[in-house]
């Protein structure tokens, strides 16, 4: 239960009052319920831009004609994996602009196998190289944000020294995205780092730059959170999103598609509502043929946006 307000207090006070005068017959009786009803809030419906991660879609089509059955789907947007072949990445380029469908974001693919919270410096030296390759990627492709995981937590590596160290070499590259023009989009996974939205407000912070942003996972936090929780504290900070669905199970979990897990949908889509969010989100779920595209682009319809 909850207080009642001030406001609330003083409109249940008059209002009896009036039934009181009334001798409590079928005026007052109604004025009493018309106290006590309140009309539920209509679910908000958003505007989100329906994107999908580039490895959902046949491996076996060309570039050109990814993008296009993205585009033919339904998919306003796309995020795709960083390319350090120049003249692959000019392909890509072109391909999505012939399906006219816009590269939103660049999916780091170093920080895992080289974190740059590790102790070796050659392997952070090829983590900041591999951010620099998807920082101008996303500038050749005319995007604005690439997603970086900052740390893993591990036997060899602390908690403080992930903090620590992952912040003093994002710090480097923060020149680089300014001049491009393009965020530094953080994303907690499951590497033991940043596990509450507390955490992660306060390790984005500290960056005290405008291009250092949350990349905010509805799925990943499900394990040990709630993500319209993570969505209010984090509000403004966020800049992309990653929709997938998470399914506990008595021996252990699963991912699923969209609307088969535990994802509360509804108080996810309020959350995105509340903080004004209107950017794009990216389906990061498994792969498949046209008719399971165009599914999923219906689900996030329903299920994001609140329509259909």
């Amino acid at each position: 239960m909850r207080s009642p307000t001030r406001r609330e207090f003083l409109k249940s006070s008059v209002t009896a009052a009036c039934a009181a005068s009334l001798g409590g017959g079928p005026l007052a009786n109604s004025l009493v319920a018309g106290a006590a009803f309140k009309a539920p809030a209509s679910p908000p419906t958003l505007s989100i831009k329906k994107g999908v991660w580039y490895e959902m879609l046949p491996a076996k089509l060309s570039a050109a004609d990814r993008f296009k059955l993205a585009k033919d789907v339904g998919f306003e947007v796309a995020q795709v994996p960083t390319e350090p072949d120049e003249s692959k990445a000019e392909e890509i380029k072109k391909a999505a602009e012939a399906a006219n469908i816009r590269i939103d974001s660049v999916m780091n693919m170093d920080h895992w196998k080289y974190p740059l919270s590790s102790s070796d410096r050659a392997v952070v030296e090829k983590s900041l190289a591999g951010m620099r390759t998807s920082l101008r990627n996303a500038k050749l492709w005319g995007c604005d944000a690439v997603l970086l995981v900052p740390a893993v937590v591990n036997p060899q590596t602390s908690y403080r020294d992930a903090w620590t160290r992952s912040q003093k070499e994002i710090r480097t590259l923060i020149p680089l995205a300014e001049e491009l023009k393009v965020f530094i989009a953080i994303e907690e996974v499951w590497n033991k780092f940043l596990l509450s939205p507390l955490e992660m407000a306060k390790y984005i912070s500290e960056f005290q730059s405008p291009w250092i942003k949350a990349w905010f996972d509805v799925g990943n936090v499900l394990l040990y959170g709630y993500p319209q929780d993570w969505i209010h504290t984090l509000g403004n900070s966020i800049v992309k999103v990653h929709v997938k669905d998470f399914k506990r199970k008595e021996n252990g979990y699963a991912w699923v598609n969209l609307g088969d897990g535990d994802v509360d949908w509804a108080a996810v889509r309020q959350a995105f509502a509340d903080i004004g969010y209107s950017g794009s989100a990216v389906t990061e779920l498994e792969g498949g043929d046209e008719a399971y595209l165009r599914d999923v682009v219906k689900r996030f319809d329903r299920l994001v946006n609140g329509r259909g």
